[in-house]
This record gives C-alpha cells, structure tokens and sequence, in this order.
C-alpha cells in the first residue's frame, strides 16, 4: 500500500442520461404520462460516477480502470471524464451502456438501457495493473457488464497495494478473497445469500437486523472476504465481521433528494477512509455520514454542481439545509445559543419551549475557546463536538451550529432567524441580540427558565 498512491476505481464505466421533462396529461391510448419539454443532461454513471465522487472528496489523484468501446456514446463519456480523473482504459467489445432515465421533475417514470456487456477484454494494459498494484485503496464499482469476472482483471485486484473495497451487482462476479470491505444492498444481500444457499449457510427471513446480520455473517463465508457492510437506505449501515456483534451506523434522516448513485457515494466514501488509514468501522460510519450529504444534495443529477464546504463534525446535520427547508414551506425558524456544557432540565425545558415557537430548532452553542474566554480555563467540561452530539439527539432539536466569537451576533447574522429565543430572568430587558434580529424583522424572546438549575451550580455541588 501507497500512503500517497491514488484512490484507483475499477469497474463498469456507463454513460447516464437524464430525460427531464414536464408532464400534465396521460396517452388517450393508455395510462401514461406524456412527457413534453424534454432536456436531455449527461452524465458518468457507474464507476465513472464512482470515480468522479470520490475525485470531488478527495484531494488524492483518482484514476478510472474501466473498459471503453469506440463510439461516439463513449467520446461523450471520455469528455465528461475530463480534467476530473485520470483514465486508464482497457480495450473493450461491444457498445458503450448507457442508462437512460425519462423523469417528471424530481421522480422517475421510466428507465431505457442500451449497449452490449463488455465480453473478451484481452490482456491488461501495463498501466492498468500498476496503478492497482500502487493504490493507497481500490473500489471495485462492478455493474455486472463483465470486467470484474475476467482472469486478468481479477488477478491484479488480487495483488492491490492497498484495501479493496467491493461495490457488488446482482449479475456480477464475487469479490476477490482479498476485499478489506464488501457493501451490498439490503436487496443484493439477500439475493446472494439465497442463492448461495447452505454453501454460505441459509439466511434469516425477514428485513430486520437479525436477518440482515446473519446474511452479512453467510456472505463472509461464502466470499472469504474480511467484512461484509449492508447498506440498509435510511436505515443506515450494518457492518460484520463474520462473528460477535455487528456494528450498526444509524443514519441522519433526508428530506427530499435524490436516492440516485447513494451506494457509488457510500462505497467511495468507504474506500476513501481507508486509504486514509481508518480502520473498518470508522469507514462505515463515514460512508454513511457522506452518502447522506449526498443524496441530500441531489444524488448523481447534482454530479457536477459545486458543493458546499463540508460542515464541521459538531454541526451535522448541516443548519443550512434545515433552514432552507423550513422557508421552503413557509414556516418558521427558531434558533437560540448558548454553552451548553452539562446538559441539565433547565436546558432541557428551555430547548422544548423554544422548539414550540416555530418549524425547526437551530441551536448556537460556544466552540472550546469561546467557553474558556467566558468562563474560565476549566470550563468547558465537554468538547463543543460531544455537546453538540448530546443537543442533536435531542427529538425537539433540528440542527446545531457550532459559533467561536464570544457573542453569537455573528452566526445570528448569517442564519437569519425569524426567533431567537433566550432562557433565564430577561423579561423587559432589551436583549443584545435583539438589535441583530431587527435588521431584517426578527424577534428575540425571553423562555421561562427552569430555577434552580445551572451547569456552574452542578459543578460547585460536585466538588462538595
């Protein structure tokens, strides 16, 4: 393994064409939509889509093993490849696949494949099997379209450099005994698992973690491969290692989006954290925080839209999309600050009765320094990351924001809230924050709080 060596993805590059459309009326002649307005947008799919994720998450070079025919569908995908990863192609058979899904706005109502599986791919290149040999991590992007069930292909993944991760298809080939990590579907788990039968030992019926986790156990013995991630939608993630307790990574729940291409994000993520040198479990639990972000941010239709600066650990889910949302819908923001070290009833009541005054809940808490400057070199008790996991599971809780200046004008300013709610004995006085609110019509109020309970209060009672 390279510690500097590229991120390599092997696999079935497509080329995906989005059909988008409007649709008011359905066919005198049968019950479908008639799609007018049609435009037509472009874009890698499969393990181009892979490749091109991981590229715009990572700063190491990314370079795309892939078989490539010649025409004009594959000049079209070279193009979109451009300038974003490095190509090594391998002399292909048959037509370049393409995937055409004809979509009403945000839903699909038809998908239209076309092109030959690649079938003979001959000896591989030089090039190909250096780059692999050098990885610093391999994603194996399979799409079941024949590269990974030739020899050649399978006997340099053999010899990676680095951590092999699986990205399996239903009509593709098994993962090389040698793969750190294999992240199937719940769908794809319990095919493999079926078909395998008592060679891999019968599965669990059922969709629930029991079930999912005995496939995970008979897909390790089937494969032979060191882990088996099951990759559960909204559910998250669960990892085995064959034996003991499996690890599950819940996942942040997504309003809207687009589910498109979320298991390419979740297995580059993956492979991403290892070259990293994360271990297994601090990869999974990456690959599911990231593929959220990414169906979140409109899946593979958004491949080439720039995004947003990753959001710091402390401040997921990101504030911005909640608020977005709310405003979307008309409803309104309520957001309030604080340090927050010990969470105690006092907050607690004070969080409710501010959750109550609008749609969401955006809470502003002290980053590390800021705590120190206003209350002591002692003070906080908790880091700014832990406070902010304890306010985020709260159910009354929409998002937090972690801010470093001794006031929370600043990030005040930047949310743009239609309330700001303070707790404590503020009633009639003329809050600092308030004069912030007013720029663009907010209002600042003053919660009851609950007496008799403060963090400096706690801490003097312990060291009684």
């Amino acid at each position: 393994m390279s510690a500097t060596g590229p991120l390599v993805v092997v696999g079935d590059a497509l080329l995906d064409v989005d059909l988008v459309g409007t649709a008011s009326r359905l066919t005198p002649d049968a019950p479908v939509p008639v799609v007018e307005d049609v435009e037509a947008r472009e874009r890698p799919g499969g393990a181009a889509l892979a490749a091109v994720i991981a590229a715009r998450a990572t700063r190491r070079e990314v370079v795309l093993v892939t078989p490539m025919a010649d025409d004009e569908d594959a000049d079209r995908l070279r193009a979109l490849l451009a300038g974003r990863v490095r190509l090594v192609e391998i002399p292909a058979t048959g037509g370049t696949a393409v995937k055409r899904r004809v979509r009403v706005g945000d839903h699909s109502v038809a998908r239209i494949d076309s092109g030959a599986p690649v079938a003979g791919l001959g000896t591989l290149p030089a090039e190909a099997a250096a780059v692999v040999r050098d990885a610093a991590a391999v994603l194996v992007a399979d799409y079941g379209r024949g590269t990974t069930a030739d020899r050649a292909v399978r006997a340099v993944l053999a010899e990676a450099g680095g951590p092999v991760v699986w990205d399996p298809h239903p009509r593709g080939a098994d993962p090389v005994p040698n793969a750190r990590l294999v992240t199937p579907n719940g769908a794809e788990a319990a095919r493999v698992a079926s078909a395998a039968g008592t060679a891999a030992g019968v599965a669990a019926q059922g969709e629930g973690l029991a079930a999912v986790g005995a496939r995970a156990e008979a897909l390790i013995r089937h494969w032979g491969v060191g882990a088996v991630s099951v990759t559960l939608g909204a559910r998250g993630a669960l990892l085995s290692y064959g034996e003991g307790a499996p690890m599950v990574v819940p996942a942040v729940p997504v309003t809207g989006g687009d589910p498109c291409g979320a298991g390419d994000s979740f297995a580059a993520a993956a492979a991403i954290a290892l070259a990293d040198g994360a271990v297994t479990g601090e990869a999974v639990a990456a690959a599911v925080a990231f593929a959220g972000r990414f169906v979140a941010r409109g899946g593979a239709s958004a491949w080439d839209v720039e995004a947003a600066p990753e959001p710091s650990p402390a401040a997921e889910p990101g504030a911005d999309g909640v608020i977005a949302r709310v405003r979307a819908a008309g409803g309104t923001v309520v957001a309030t600050g604080g340090c927050f070290d010990l969470l105690h009833p006092g907050h607690v009541a004070t969080l409710r009765a501010a959750r109550g005054l609008g749609d969401c809940l955006v809470v502003c808490i002290n980053s590390d320094d800021s705590v120190r400057r206003l209350k002591g070199s002692s003070r906080p008790l908790v880091t700014a990351a832990d406070r902010a996991r304890v306010l985020e599971a709260l159910e009354f809780v929409d998002a937090v924001v972690v801010f470093d200046e001794d006031t929370p004008a600043e990030v005040i300013g930047r949310l743009r809230p239609d309330v700001w709610a303070k707790g404590g004995d503020y009633a009639g006085a003329d809050l600092p924050e308030a004069a912030v609110l007013r720029r663009w019509g907010g209002q600042a109020v003053v919660l009851p709080y609950l007496d008799g309970h403060s963090t400096t209060a706690l801490v003097e009672r312990s060291r009684v």
